[in-house]
C-alpha cells in the first residue's frame, strides 16, 4: 500500500463514516430517551433509498402501502384502548394523530409520483414518506412495554426489524435498486486524486446535519425536553414533561435522519429490502464506542467505523464487516476499565 491507496481509502471512509455517523447519533437519541435498541433504524433508511428509486422510475412508492397499513393497525390499537379505558372521546384525536398524519405524505408521494418534477421534490417526497414508520411501529410493539427490562425492549426491537424486513420483501420484491447521483463532479487534490461530488455531500451533509442536531438539543424546547427525559426519567414526569410524548419526537427525529442517510447512500451503494441491517449495526458499533450516551464519542466512532471498513475491505473483502464488528471488543474492554464498579468495591470491603 502506498500514499496515494491510503489517501483514497481514507476518503472513502469519510464517506461511510459520515453515514455512520449519522445513524449513530439516531441510535444514541433513541436509546437515551426510551432505553431501546432500535434495531429497525437501518430498514427505515433502505426504505427511504427505495422510495427515491422509485420516484425516480416513475412509479408510486410500495412505501406508501407500508405507511397506510401500519397507520391502519395503530388507529385500531388506540381506538380498542380508549374504548376499554372508557375514554371514547380520545377516538378522533386517534384518528388524526396516528392515521391523517402519517397519511398526508402518502398523499403527497401519490401527488407527485409519476410527474416531471425536480429532484428535490422526489427526496422530499422519499424522506416525509419514511418518517411516521418509526413513531408507528413503536406505539403498536415498543410503547405498551415501554417499563420492561432493556433486554426484553432489545428482543422487541429486533422482531420489529425482522417484521419489517419480510414487509420489505412483500412491498418491495427482491430487486436492489440505485438512485441518480444527486451532485456530479468534483474536485481534484494536490497530486491528482479526484474526489467525487456525492462523497463530498455526505461528508458535508454530516456536518451539518450534526451542527443542527446540536443546535436542536441546545436552543430548542423539544430537544430541551429530549434531553431532560434521557437525563431522568422521572424527574421530566415530575415537571410535566410527558416521557411517551418525548419518545414519540425521539422516534420521529430518527426517522428523518434514517430518512435522510437512505437518500445519501442511495447514489453509491445499489439498495435491497434487508440492506438497512448492516447500516444499523455497524451504526451500533460506533454506538458502543459512545456508550449508548455521548454523543461527541459516537460521532468519533462512526468515523473510526467507517476508516475501519474501507481499509478492511483493502486488505479482505471478505472479512470486512468481522473487522468492524470485532471493534466492538476493545471498546467494550476499554469501557469496562474506564468504569467503576462500586459492586465489586462494596464486596472487596465487606470481605
Amino acid at each position: 500500500m502506498n500514499w496515494d491507496v491510503a489517501l483514497i481509502l481514507i476518503i472513502d471512509g469519510l464517506a461511510g463514516g459520515a453515514v455512520y455517523l449519522l445513524a449513530g447519533l439516531g441510535l444514541v437519541l433513541v436509546f437515551s430517551v426510551t432505553r431501546v435498541v432500535f434495531v429497525p433504524f437501518g430498514d427505515v433508511a433502505a426504505f427511504s433509498a427505495l422510495s427515491l428509486a422509485a420516484m425516480e422510475a416513475g412509479k408510486l412508492p410500495a412505501t406508501v402501502w407500508m405507511v397506510l397499513t401500519l397507520a391502519a393497525f395503530t388507529v385500531t390499537a388506540e381506538i380498542v384502548q380508549a374504548l376499554r379505558q372508557g375514554q371514547a372521546a380520545r377516538i378522533p384525536r386517534a384518528i388524526l394523530g396516528w392515521g391523517v398524519l402519517p397519511a398526508l405524505p402518502c398523499l403527497f408521494a401519490w401527488s407527485v409520483a409519476g410527474t416531471q418534477v425536480p429532484a428535490v421534490v422526489s427526496i422530499t417526497a422519499a424522506v416525509l414518506l419514511v418518517i411516521p414508520i418509526s413513531p408507528l411501529i413503536a406505539r403498536l410493539a415498543l410503547q405498551p412495554i415501554a417499563d420492561a427490562s432493556v433486554l426484553v425492549l432489545l428482543i422487541a426491537s429486533l422482531a420489529l426489524h425482522f417484521l419489517l424486513s419480510g414487509m420489505g420483501l412483500l412491498f418491495f420484491g427482491p430487486e436492489g435498486f440505485r438512485t441518480s447521483p444527486l451532485v456530479t463532479g468534483g474536485i481534484t487534490l494536490p497530486g491528482g486524486l479526484h474526489v467525487n461530488g456525492q462523497v463530498m455531500l455526505m461528508v458535508c451533509s454530516a456536518i451539518v446535519l450534526s451542527a443542527l442536531f446540536f443546535l436542536a438539543f441546545e436552543r430548542t424546547v423539544a430537544g430541551k425536553a429530549l434531553r431532560a427525559t434521557a437525563v431522568n426519567r422521572v424527574g421530566a414526569r415530575l415537571v410535566g414533561i410527558r416521557p411517551a410524548r418525548t419518545a414519540l419526537w425521539a422516534y420521529t427525529f430518527a426517522s428523518l435522519l434514517a430518512g435522510l442517510i437512505g437518500i445519501l447512500i442511495a447514489p453509491v451503494m445499489t439498495m435491497y429490502y434487508d440492506s438497512g441491517f448492516l447500516i444499523g449495526l455497524k451504526a451500533f458499533v460506533a454506538a458502543i464506542i459512545g456508550g449508548l450516551v455521548s454523543y461527541p464519542i459516537t460521532a468519533l466512532g462512526g468515523i473510526a467505523v467507517g476508516l475501519v471498513e474501507s481499509f478492511g475491505s483493502f486488505f479482505s473483502g471478505a472479512l470486512k464487516d468481522l473487522i468492524v464488528f470485532c471493534l466492538l471488543i476493545p471498546a467494550l474492554l476499554l469501557r469496562s476499565a474506564l468504569q467503576s464498579h462500586p459492586e465489586e468495591e462494596q464486596e472487596e470491603v465487606d470481605a
